[in-house]
């Protein structure tokens, strides 16, 4: 005769219940680990996950039936990477990482108990120097976009979209003042390798370089070479695109070292021209006597963003700026005299440059 465990006082269930997790513990002889892409509700990217999929990418070629390919440029053979869902196991051990593909994407590494010492001292040791020796060789430069804060969070939703960043514009190319081209050089090289001044004194590892002149005298294009000469990422930031501040934040958080941040056409993204324009009574009054929900949903439509002057001065050297380091912040502007004084003040922007002033 059998009962239910439902059926059993709550007591003996419980004493069953644990028996048999004492049970599987004592028999089952594999241990897990998980490597998570995102390692904090910031969603910033595990330099681990990262290493272990660069390292993947080229160990499961001759084993995995199922493989992805792109290309790297100025390379004669195509970058192969593991699929997935598609389970990764060394021929000469006993390990297996399974990457998974669902909202939070992680791998999973499984072995027998007897390998932990191996596995948490040289396995991963090995694995992550690899990862990261490889992911530099395959490394390319790239151009990033945020993308709207509704696609975050869906079946591998991100923050950024890419694409292959081959601008051909160098400082050898661009068409300036021989001596003020060479001041801008040394200046950006100087900052490459100031790790250890900016931490001499104190201050996050970033500078901020505004751009301004009318349109078509080169901003984007310098850029371009700024990128070329550091061989850093471009983040474009589209301001309109991002919903708040907290959105802001998270965005910074989700940008690496070795990147610049590039806001271009300051002036028209946001209300930051130091106008703080207060509404009109009258639209007030209207307001009021319009049903709350309605009146709700038409504020949400005429204010898409809702990031502030004093959200982007703390995105730029506010305390959550310090997440990271060696980081270009760019400024693009038309209309100079137009932006807020606190915003491009010395110490934010470290470095104006007037691009017709640089012009031959």
């Amino acid at each position: 005769m059998t009962m239910r465990m439902g059926e059993m006082g709550p007591q003996l269930g419980s004493v069953i219940a644990s028996v048999i997790h004492k049970l599987v513990k004592l028999f089952y002889p594999y241990i897990q680990i998980i490597f998570d892409e995102y390692t904090t509700e910031f969603r910033k990217r595990s330099e681990v996950y990262s290493a272990i999929q660069s390292y993947l990418s080229t160990k499961s070629s001759t084993i995995v039936r199922r493989l992805k390919a792109h290309d790297v440029k100025d390379s004669k053979s195509l970058v192969l990477a593991m699929d997935d869902n598609k389970k990764k196991e060394p021929r000469q051990t006993s390990f297996s990482f399974y990457p998974q593909s669902d909202e939070k994407k992680h791998y999973k590494l499984t072995f027998h108990r007897r390998h932990r010492d191996v596995v948490t001292g040289a396995y991963l040791a090995h694995v992550i120097k690899e990862g990261k020796a490889i992911t530099v060789g395959n490394r390319q430069r790239k151009l990033y976009i945020n993308n709207p804060s509704q696609n975050w969070y869906t079946y591998r939703g991100t923050m950024w979209s890419h694409v292959v960043f081959e601008h051909p514009a160098t400082f050898e190319t661009l068409a300036l003042h021989p001596k003020k081209k060479e001041e801008i050089v040394n200046d950006l090289i100087k900052f490459r390798k100031g790790e250890e001044y900016y931490a001499k004194i104190g201050k996050a590892w970033k500078r901020g370089y505004l751009l301004y002149g009318p349109p078509g005298t080169g901003k984007s294009t310098m850029v371009a070479a700024m990128s070329n000469l550091m061989d850093y990422d471009v983040y474009d930031l589209e301001l309109t695109t991002v919903k708040d501040n907290t959105e802001l934040r998270k965005l910074l958080i989700d940008t690496p070292s070795k990147s610049i941040i590039v806001i271009e056409d300051i002036d028209c993204s946001l209300d930051l021209t130091g106008q703080r324009k207060k509404k009109k009574e009258k639209e007030e009054e209207e307001n009021e006597e319009k049903d709350p929900v309605k009146k709700k949903m038409e504020k949400e439509e005429s204010q898409p963003s809702k990031v502030t002057l004093s959200g982007l001065l703390n995105f730029i050297d506010g305390i959550w700026s310090a997440c990271g380091g060696e980081r270009l912040i760019v400024f693009t502007t038309n209309y100079v005299d137009k932006l807020d004084p606190a915003l491009i003040r010395r110490g934010r922007m470290d470095k104006h440059i007037d691009v017709v002033l640089l012009l031959l």
